[in-house]
């Protein structure tokens, strides 16, 4: 059992069979932590179902901004940061809606930073170059993008190098750098190999083709 349900239990019990009530404050606080976790990971579900059948669920959104209210309440950044990304990609790759999801992003990058979460951070840095890369600023995409790799590389988090190597990708073939294009892809297909990435692998494929269209 979670240790926050079991708090919750013995709260219940020192409150109504101990007569003490001070354990249920503490009580709550677990369970909002509880829901918030619950809330961001169906979300996130809901999202990858949303990436296989492209079609949106409305309570995917709901469930991130529950996530990012109780996180907030109950005083953790890392978890609010991680709920604001997932918000912002709902917008960004669901509704495709830069407007509202670039604040977020932003916001993201700037609690997961002071949490010192790398992730967190790689994950908003990429989806800000992402939203760079559409609005046809470049360089600034690539900057971001970078940073992001940097960052998961630390991490060894190799699917999320593979992604971000095909992003990097993309952007070379855009200004004309087949054969920098052409590097990164290799790169990105030996770690998704390596880290039987399948959905990268796919990914690798699909930006080899513009190299030959």
């Amino acid at each position: 059992m979670d240790e926050r349900l079991e708090r919750a239990r013995l709260g219940y019990e020192r409150s109504v069979f101990g007569g003490d009530p001070d354990a249920l404050p503490g009580a709550d606080h677990g369970l909002d932590s509880l829901e918030a976790d619950l809330a961001l990971a169906r979300g996130r579900v809901m999202h990858a179902r949303f990436l296989d059948r492209r079609e949106e669920d409305p309570r995917e959104l709901e469930l991130f901004d529950r996530a990012a209210t109780l996180y907030a309440k109950v005083g953790d950044p890392r978890g609010e940061a991680a709920a604001l990304f997932w918000k912002g990609a709902f917008h960004q790759v669901v509704r495709a809606d830069a407007t509202l999801a670039v604040p977020l992003f932003e916001r993201s990058l700037d609690l997961a930073t002071r949490a010192g979460d790398k992730l967190t951070m790689s994950y908003a840095l990429r989806h800000l170059g992402m939203a760079e890369h559409v609005a046809g600023r470049p360089d600034a995409a690539r900057g971001k993008l970078t940073e992001s790799t940097r960052l998961r590389r630390e991490l060894d988090f190799v699917p999320g190098i593979a992604a971000n190597l095909v992003g990097l990708a993309h952007l070379a073939i855009d200004t004309g750098r087949t054969g920098e294009a052409r590097e990164l892809l290799d790169e990105a297909a030996a770690l998704a190999a390596r880290s039987r990435a399948h959905g990268m692998t796919r990914m690798v494929e699909e930006a080899r083709q513009r190299l030959v269209s």
